[in-house]
């Protein structure tokens, strides 16, 4: 559900009665920022460069004129299909979400199009015989994308409209060989539509060299998603103790979906299990589990058989959904910009939702630097019966240190299996 943030209704926008009557159906009561601005300059031919926060619709902003253009245009009767649409993205899970929109925003269309998604991480031959009579709109990631082309499963000569959605984590993640090779691929004239929470330089040179004259769109990006309905808290808590913590917080608010952020894969599982033993509805999520176990987690989840979800920043992802209560960084975000995209999973269409951080005495620097960059300052809070007794780390030297006081590489490998030990017999 989209809230009604613009005056604007959406058969303003150039969009037909089968769009309108699908986002009325799916409870959009008016168009988002981002909405106003992409859709009619999509409609029109033009590249877009567009970035906006966290949960602004810049789903819906992309699938409805591209729903639009080829309704308008009508089915091909080519066989096998010409592809129309190619989206390209960084993970499966982002991948099975846009497909989900296109078929939930295209039900009314008097031929809705056919969408294949083309993902790693799986068996290839089904999508190769997906692909088989062609596809309207091809959903995918770099490197599957490629695999099938070189496999001769699908043509993009034909491709009339590019999307790149969160091209800043197609560029973290190396894609960036794989990009400018499917752009080669590409004919000329095709339209391209490039969507992120943010923009950094390596996005931005990317966009100057692939966009022609687009219009650009900035929507509050890198702001604090919806701040108003997100409450951001920050406890300090010992390494050890966060698990009961964590446990303690979900007793105390009943909040009845949590996404819990952890670093690694191995700290997913590790505290899923914890929250298991405790006779808590949680899964863990992250890229080491097969595509069907993580499709089924995911489900459960969004249907709220699972209260607890345990995922890494990469699996998470996927995760669009409406009325999560609260956002838990267990293990803080390596960069500023991911702190955004974790909070901004809750709070979203005029739900309000809790962002919960965990902090210590060497992630209190971290957390600095992630509110300087946003210009917060949140009040640190110790919740009774978890007060911290580990002591804060000393501040590192401006300089980097004092020659010759450095430790060695071994003192701070044993001294991190110190912690871990100790932080596992603090474990409950």
């Amino acid at each position: 559900m989209t809230s009604p943030s613009s005056s604007r209704r959406f058969q303003d926008l150039g969009l037909g009665e089968p769009l309108v009557r699908a986002t009325s159906t799916q409870g959009y009561q008016a168009p988002t920022p981002v909405q106003v601005e992409t859709i009619p300059a999509v409609l029109r031919g033009e590249d877009v460069w567009a970035s906006a926060k966290t949960g602004s619709g810049k789903t819906a902003a992309f699938v409805l004129p591209l729903l639009q253009l080829m309704d308008a245009r009508g089915r091909s009767t080519r066989h096998p299909l010409p592809v129309h649409s190619l989206l390209l993205v960084p993970t499966r899970e982002l991948a099975a979400q846009i497909a989900e929109a296109i078929a939930i925003l295209g039900v009314y269309l008097s031929s809705p199009p056919k969408t294949v998604v083309a993902v790693g991480g799986v068996s290839i031959n089904p999508q190769m015989l997906a692909l088989r009579g062609g596809a309207d709109i091809v959903v995918a990631t770099p490197g599957r994308l490629l695999d099938l082309v070189d496999h001769n499963a699908l043509s993009l000569s034909d491709v009339k409209v590019l999307v790149l959605d969160e091209a800043e984590r197609m560029l973290s993640l190396g894609f960036t060989a794989e990009l400018a090779r499917v752009m080669t691929l590409l004919p000329a004239g095709c339209q391209k539509l490039m969507f992120s929470a943010t923009f950094p330089p390596a996005v931005r040179a990317l966009a100057e060299e692939l966009l022609y004259e687009p219009a650009q769109i900035n929507i509050d990006a890198g702001e604090i998603p919806d701040a108003g309905a997100i409450v951001q808290r920050v406890i300090e808590v010992d390494t050890g103790r966060r698990t009961m913590l964590l446990r303690h917080l979900l007793k105390e608010h009943g909040w009845s979906r949590v996404l819990v952020f952890v670093a690694t894969r191995h700290s997913a599982d590790h505290v899923a299990v914890k929250l298991q033993r405790a006779g808590l509805g949680a899964a863990a999520l992250h890229g080491d589990m097969s595509q069907g176990t993580r499709t089924r987690v995911l489900t459960e989840f969004k249907e709220q058989q699972l209260q607890i979800l345990v995922a890494t920043d990469l699996a998470a992802r996927g995760i669009d959904i409406a009325d999560l209560a609260a956002v838990v960084n267990y293990d803080l975000p390596r960069s500023p910009a991911e702190y955004l995209h974790r909070i901004g999973r809750t709070g979203r269409a005029g739900h309000s939702g809790v962002a919960v951080s965990f902090i210590n005495g060497a992630t209190a620097p971290h957390f600095g630097l992630i509110e300087r960059r946003h210009r917060l300052s949140l009040t640190r809070e110790i919740v009774p019966g978890f007060e911290p007794v580990e002591e804060a780390l000393p501040p590192l030297h401006p300089h980097g240190g004092v020659k010759g006081k450095r430790k060695s590489k071994k003192d701070k490998l044993r001294e991190a299996a110190a912690r871990d030990s100790l932080a596992g017999k603090r474990e409950v």
